[in-house]
Protein backbone atom coordinates (compact mmCIF):
# COMPACT_ATOMS: atom_id res chain seq x y z
CA UNK A 1 0.00 0.00 0.00
CA UNK A 2 1.26 3.47 -0.60
CA UNK A 3 0.93 6.45 1.41
CA UNK A 4 1.22 9.65 0.06
CA UNK A 5 2.19 11.73 3.32
CA UNK A 6 1.96 11.99 7.10
CA UNK A 7 -1.80 13.11 6.62
CA UNK A 8 -2.44 9.60 4.90
CA UNK A 9 -0.06 7.96 7.51
CA UNK A 10 -2.00 8.97 10.02
CA UNK A 11 -5.53 7.96 8.25
CA UNK A 12 -4.22 4.72 8.08
CA UNK A 13 -3.72 4.66 11.09
CA UNK A 14 -7.70 5.72 12.13
CA UNK A 15 -8.56 2.76 9.85
CA UNK A 16 -6.53 0.46 11.72
CA UNK A 17 -8.32 1.90 15.27
CA UNK A 18 -11.48 1.00 13.88
CA UNK A 19 -10.44 -3.09 13.68
CA UNK A 20 -8.50 -3.25 16.78
CA UNK A 21 -9.45 -5.63 19.35
CA UNK A 22 -8.33 -6.01 22.65
CA UNK A 23 -5.17 -8.39 23.26
CA UNK A 24 -3.82 -7.27 19.73
CA UNK A 25 -0.27 -6.61 19.32
CA UNK A 26 0.17 -4.11 16.03
CA UNK A 27 4.53 -4.55 15.56
CA UNK A 28 5.77 -1.02 13.53
CA UNK A 29 9.16 -1.63 11.46
CA UNK A 30 11.10 0.88 9.18
CA UNK A 31 14.07 3.27 9.64
CA UNK A 32 13.58 6.21 11.49
CA UNK A 33 11.29 8.65 9.78
CA UNK A 34 9.13 6.37 7.70
CA UNK A 35 6.02 7.09 9.73
CA UNK A 36 5.96 4.54 12.52
CA UNK A 37 4.91 7.17 14.78
CA UNK A 38 2.15 8.92 12.54
CA UNK A 39 0.52 5.39 12.55
CA UNK A 40 0.26 5.35 16.20
CA UNK A 41 -0.63 8.83 16.06
CA UNK A 42 -3.72 7.97 13.87
CA UNK A 43 -4.65 5.07 15.32
CA UNK A 44 -4.79 6.87 19.21
CA UNK A 45 -6.30 9.85 17.72
CA UNK A 46 -9.51 7.52 16.53
CA UNK A 47 -9.43 6.26 19.51
CA UNK A 48 -10.62 9.57 21.49
CA UNK A 49 -7.29 11.27 22.04
CA UNK A 50 -7.28 14.65 21.92
CA UNK A 51 -4.12 16.40 21.13
CA UNK A 52 -0.73 15.05 19.64
CA UNK A 53 0.32 11.59 21.20
CA UNK A 54 4.13 12.21 21.80
CA UNK A 55 6.90 9.45 20.56
CA UNK A 56 7.71 7.23 23.61
CA UNK A 57 11.05 6.90 22.54
CA UNK A 58 12.44 8.41 26.05
CA UNK A 59 9.85 6.82 28.27
CA UNK A 60 9.60 3.71 25.98
CA UNK A 61 6.05 2.84 27.24
CA UNK A 62 3.15 5.39 27.10
CA UNK A 63 0.13 3.92 28.34
CA UNK A 64 -3.31 5.43 27.46
CA UNK A 65 -6.65 4.58 28.72
CA UNK A 66 -10.05 5.27 29.69
CA UNK A 67 -11.54 7.57 28.77
CA UNK A 68 -8.97 9.55 27.66
CA UNK A 69 -9.30 6.38 24.41
CA UNK A 70 -12.01 4.07 24.21
CA UNK A 71 -9.93 1.50 25.34
CA UNK A 72 -6.26 0.78 26.94
CA UNK A 73 -3.37 0.87 24.53
CA UNK A 74 0.29 0.78 25.36
CA UNK A 75 2.51 2.78 23.12
CA UNK A 76 6.32 1.60 23.07
CA UNK A 77 9.13 2.73 21.43
CA UNK A 78 11.98 -0.07 21.77
CA UNK A 79 14.31 1.63 19.91
CA UNK A 80 16.41 2.14 23.49
CA UNK A 81 16.95 -1.05 24.14
CA UNK A 82 20.01 -2.79 24.28
CA UNK A 83 18.98 -6.92 24.74
CA UNK A 84 15.68 -8.39 24.11
CA UNK A 85 15.72 -9.58 27.72
CA UNK A 86 14.78 -5.41 28.66
CA UNK A 87 11.36 -6.09 26.93
CA UNK A 88 10.45 -8.89 29.83
CA UNK A 89 11.11 -6.08 32.13
CA UNK A 90 8.24 -3.53 30.61
CA UNK A 91 5.49 -5.96 31.92
CA UNK A 92 3.98 -5.44 28.56
CA UNK A 93 2.30 -9.00 28.97
CA UNK A 94 0.59 -8.06 31.70
CA UNK A 95 -1.36 -5.11 30.38
CA UNK A 96 -2.21 -6.30 26.73
CA UNK A 97 -5.00 -8.33 27.37
CA UNK A 98 -7.47 -5.78 28.35
CA UNK A 99 -5.93 -3.26 25.36
CA UNK A 100 -3.77 -2.93 22.47
CA UNK A 101 0.11 -3.11 22.32
CA UNK A 102 1.16 -0.50 19.60
CA UNK A 103 5.32 -1.48 19.32
CA UNK A 104 7.53 0.68 17.47
CA UNK A 105 11.27 -1.39 16.45
CA UNK A 106 9.51 -4.67 17.53
CA UNK A 107 13.13 -6.41 16.02
CA UNK A 108 14.88 -5.18 19.42
CA UNK A 109 12.68 -7.66 21.13
CA UNK A 110 13.89 -10.88 19.42
CA UNK A 111 12.66 -12.42 16.32
CA UNK A 112 10.23 -14.35 18.57
CA UNK A 113 8.52 -11.66 20.11
CA UNK A 114 4.62 -11.64 19.61
CA UNK A 115 4.17 -14.21 16.99
CA UNK A 116 0.74 -13.25 16.62
CA UNK A 117 1.35 -9.37 15.64
CA UNK A 118 0.05 -7.55 13.02
CA UNK A 119 3.63 -6.85 11.42
CA UNK A 120 3.60 -3.53 9.63
CA UNK A 121 6.77 -2.44 7.51
CA UNK A 122 7.01 1.30 6.70
CA UNK A 123 9.55 2.29 3.82
CA UNK A 124 10.59 5.44 2.53
CA UNK A 125 10.37 5.55 -1.85
CA UNK A 126 12.62 7.78 -3.48
CA UNK A 127 9.05 10.39 -3.97
CA UNK A 128 9.04 11.11 -0.72
CA UNK A 129 5.53 8.73 0.05
CA UNK A 130 5.60 5.62 2.17
CA UNK A 131 5.07 2.16 1.50
CA UNK A 132 3.40 0.12 3.64
CA UNK A 133 3.52 -3.74 3.66
CA UNK A 134 1.74 -6.03 6.04
CA UNK A 135 2.09 -9.75 7.77
CA UNK A 136 -1.37 -10.60 8.57
CA UNK A 137 -1.59 -13.10 10.98
CA UNK A 138 -4.34 -15.74 11.31
CA UNK A 139 -6.30 -13.64 13.97
CA UNK A 140 -6.30 -10.63 12.06
CA UNK A 141 -7.30 -12.52 8.23
CA UNK A 142 -10.92 -11.52 8.99
CA UNK A 143 -10.18 -7.90 9.48
CA UNK A 144 -7.80 -7.25 6.75
CA UNK A 145 -7.49 -5.73 4.25
CA UNK A 146 -8.71 -2.25 5.87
Amino acid sequence: MRLADAVATEAFGARLAAVVRPGDVVALTGPLGAGKTSVARGLLAALGLEGEAPSPSFAIVQPYAPPETVLPVWHVDLYRLDDPEEVEELGLEDERADGVLLVEWPERAGGRAWPEALRLTLSIEPDGSRRLTAEVPPGWRDRWPI
